[in-house]
């Protein structure tokens, strides 16, 4: 099994996915770039759980290749993945003396990633940057296809940029280190990835349910290979979301509003789980999926200890929140829903009604309790 995956192979903006089981090979990586190494100056940036494990080694291995390697670390959390921290970076970049020619390199989960690609995106109006996904859920999606961004007053993503990396090196033994909520919330995009585009590795993850949970390694790296590849093919399709790139978007209209409403307390992944069994939900009241098909989409979470169910939520607050969400157009949100397992549709015509009933499917209230 190849362990390299080549987005948008010769064409502008070609870089090369590359998943190791350490990190020692990244620095060969780097030198195929055909860069001058020595003349530019790096800066990794990373939160500061992910330095502890990782930032020295990763400045001690690159040191050698460059001029010279920064580490500019920020509190961990998607509360820092704001405004304040890119103007804390932008300062340092600055002071050190940064220019068009040097790199970043974002180590760690979805917020580096996304605050480094923005930052790389828009400092002298954009230079390269590479990333280093720590999590299984940066290495699956974040990671891939450009979108960078940050939070504006808890509105996920609303300020960003396309900007596409040079490299994604992932280092899977990382996983091993991940919090098991932390491992267990990327499979929120992998299933997610399964269901969008591909009913065989739906079954697949069912079929490896025990391996997956184990961490066997063999079998996380095919996932992870089997999931790049699936967003790499769409995103090379439509790599700036003007049409079937929107289809990644299964179960984050209401997955993005519930992260907003509970002020992130709940991990991204177990939110578009929660999203997505409402979009299956909705898919199943218009007939599209079967009686059978939606249980088993909304029972498969269950095993990798994702929630299917919510306490202490106003449905009517998190359908206005929809509504402020930048996949917002004139003519409606864009919701996906599925047609079966491995095929989605893009729909606008999705109603506050149905969403309000979708939620009303996975809020455990206090009637429920009694029960």
């Amino acid at each position: 099994m190849s362990n390299r995956l080549a987005v948008n192979k010769d064409k502008k903006f070609c870089y090369d996915i590359v998943l190791e089981q350490d990190f020692s090979k990244l620095p060969e990586e780097l030198n195929r770039l055909d860069w001058d190494l020595k003349e530019k100056k790096a800066c990794i940036v990373t939160d500061d759980n992910v330095e502890k494990l990782y930032g020295k080694e990763l400045a001690n291995l690159l040191s050698p290749l460059f001029d010279k390697v920064e580490l500019f670390s920020f509190p961990a959390g998607e509360e820092h993945k704001n405004l304040e921290t890119v103007q804390n970076l932008y300062t340092v970049l600055i002071e050190k003396q940064f220019n068009r020619k040097d790199i970043l390199i974002a180590l760690g989960g979805g917020v580096v990633g996304d605050l480094t690609g923005y930052c790389a995106a828009t400092y002298l109006r954009g230079i390269d940057f590479i990333q280093v996904p720590t999590t299984l859920l940066a290495q699956v999606d974040s990671s891939i296809g450009g979108k960078t961004g940050v939070d504006f007053s808890q509105y996920k993503n609303m300020i960003g940029a396309f900007h596409m990396p040079k490299l994604v090196y992932m280092n899977l033994s990382t996983l091993q280190e991940l919090p098991k909520r932390q491992y267990f919330a990327g499979m929120g995009e992998v299933m997610k990835s399964a269901l969008i585009k591909d009913g065989s590795f739906y079954e697949w993850i069912l079929d490896k349910m025990y391996e997956i949970c184990e961490l066997e390694p063999k079998t996380v790296e095919e996932m992870v290979l089997t999931t790049c590849t699936i967003k790499k093919n769409i995103v090379e399709k439509d790599p700036y979301e003007k049409g079937d790139r929107a289809l990644l978007n299964l179960g984050h209209t209401l997955g993005h509003a519930i992260e907003k409403y509970k002020n992130f307390e709940l991990l991204h992944g177990e939110c578009i789980a929660l999203g997505t069994v409402c979009a299956a939900f909705i898919s199943w009241k218009r007939e599209l999926l079967s009686d059978d098909e939606y249980y088993e989409i909304r029972d498969m979470f269950v095993p990798f200890y994702l929630p299917i169910t919510i306490e202490d939520i106003e449905p009517e607050k998190i359908v206005e929140l929809t509504h402020s969400d930048k996949k917002m157009e004139k003519s409606g949100i864009k919701f996906i829903l599925l047609k079966k397992v491995g095929k989605a549709v893009i729909d606008k015509t999705v109603t506050d009604e149905e969403m309000l009933a979708a939620l009303g499917e996975i809020h455990f209230t206090d009637e429920d309790k009694k029960a």
